[in-house]
């Protein structure tokens, strides 16, 4: 019996399953303390992202330099977008674990 045919014949069977726990990996707490601090940077670089864009766009809008005052906002709204994206992350990959493991 070929590689491909045992792997197929065990997916098939419902003989392999997946089951995520980084508790079960040396270090887990580690990479868990990684990833916020991660996080907490990234949310930071959002905050400042928001605070120039607004500057920015307050500044372009006064001075009627319409290119700042759209650099300005488009900075806001992504510097925004990107916190929220942050904020969700777990929920969005735990949602599309979910959604993967109704795959049949």
């Amino acid at each position: 019996m070929g590689l491909w045919s045992s792997l197929w014949t065990a997916g098939s069977g419902g003989g392999v399953t997946l089951n995520p726990d980084a508790n079960q990996l040396p270090g887990a707490n580690v990479l868990q303390q990684l990833t916020n601090g991660i996080g907490g940077w990234a949310l930071i670089a959002a905050v400042v992202g928001i605070v120039l864009g607004a500057i920015m766009w307050a500044f372009g809008h006064y001075s009627q330099n319409y290119q700042q005052a759209y650099n300005g906002r488009r900075g806001v709204l992504v510097s925004g977008l990107a916190a929220i994206l942050i904020g969700g992350a777990p929920y969005i990959i735990t949602s599309l674990l979910h959604l993967g493991n109704q795959i049949r």
